[in-house]
This record gives C-alpha cells, sequence and structure tokens, in this order.
C-alpha cells in the first residue's frame, strides 16, 4: 500500500528501480487472483465430484426399474440442483403406446447421434431453448443443458440423458465433462442390471 519515493539520480538517469516494483506489484496481484480462481475452482469440483457420488449411492439403492427411473428423473435434480432431469430412450417403433413414467421421454431415431454426435459421450449446450422433446413440459425452464448417452445394449434404442438449468451459462462447451459421463457410465450400467 505504500508509494515508494522517487529517487533523483542526477540529470540524464532514470529510475527504473521503482517501475521494476510497479511491474512485480502488478505480477503479485495477478498471482494471487489466479491462486484465488484455482482455489475456487476446486473446491466446486470437489463439490460437483461428492454430488455425483451422491447420485450413484442412490442408483444403487434402487429396489426396481420403476424407482431407478424415479431416481434418475428426481433425486439427480435435487442432488445436482438441476431445474430438470431426463431420460430419453429413441423409439424403435412409431406405433408404441406412449410410456407414462414421469421424466422418460420417448424421442426420434437418430436424435441421440444428431444432438450429442457419433463419437461423443457427453454435449454442454449453454444459451439454447429447452427442446419439448428432451425436456417434455419442463422445456420452458431449460436455457442450458448437458446430453449423456446411455448405452444400455447393443439390441436397445439409443438413450441419453438431458440435464437441464434455467441458468444460460450453467453449462457450456469449455467445461469438462468427465464426471458426467461417469455418471451416465453409471446409470448405463445399473439400467442393464434391472
Amino acid at each position: 500500500q505504500l508509494e515508494l519515493p522517487g529517487r533523483e539520480l542526477g540529470a540524464g538517469v532514470e529510475d527504473l528501480q521503482l517501475v521494476m516494483l510497479e511491474r512485480l506489484r502488478a505480477e503479485n496481484t495477478r498471482a494471487n487472483s489466479r491462486q484465488r480462481e484455482l482455489i475456487t475452482t476446486g473446491r466446486s469440483n470437489l463439490s460437483t465430484q461428492a454430488r455425483i457420488h451422491e447420485c450413484v449411492l442412490a442408483l444403487l439403492d434402487a429396489n426396481s426399474f420403476e424407482q431407478l427411473v424415479q431416481i434418475v428423473t428426481t433425486d439427480f435434480a435435487i442432488l445436482l440442483e438441476m431445474d430438470i432431469v431426463t431420460l430419453c430412450i429413441e423409439s424403435d417403433d412409431t406405433e408404441a403406446a406412449p410410456i407414462r413414467t414421469r421424466g422418460l421421454q420417448i424421442i426420434q431415431p437418430g436424435l441421440v447421434d444428431e444432438l450429442i454426435g457419433a463419437n461423443r459421450e457427453v454435449i454442454l449446450r449453454g444459451d439454447v431453448e429447452g427442446d419439448p422433446d428432451i425436456f417434455g413440459g419442463g422445456a420452458t425452464l431449460v436455457r442450458s443443458d448437458a446430453l449423456a448417452r446411455v448405452i444400455v445394449s447393443e439390441s436397445t434404442p439409443n438413450c441419453m440423458l438431458a440435464f437441464g438449468s434455467r441458468n444460460p451459462s450453467k453449462f457450456h462447451p469449455g467445461q469438462a465433462t468427465d464426471l458426467l459421463g461417469f455418471l451416465a457410465r453409471v446409470t448405463q450400467n445399473i439400467i442393464r442390471l434391472w
């Protein structure tokens, strides 16, 4: 906080010591700021990891497939502080009776690959309008989403977990997706057990 006094070194001589000290102060301020950002990010990541672990433990407690779907669509939303979570299954028969399980969405064939990409497992999208095919009646709330592929088996239609948030910057392409990918893989393995 103290200002260093200038020094008179004579005519034509510049005092670079003061300039060097100011530069060091600015670098120190930037380093402290980066350190605070890293600590905040680390704490946030640890919190997210703990929430993912809670989701996995909740999945393991499911006593039926219906309860599993309820855990995914209700408990995940609460544990991960999402506005809506759905489990989407591509239709393989357009004449099939509609599924009436809350949070389970039947989507058009090929939509998972179209949205996520054929070679990707998770995609994050910010500042979007919620898709009613994916989020049903809760689509109007969604302003950013995360979509994670769920592969039950080679003989079943494509599936995905869809996480929606009303915060347009909750998800964005620059974020890491490893924890969501992990949760999707655990979910697909538990669905296989049922």
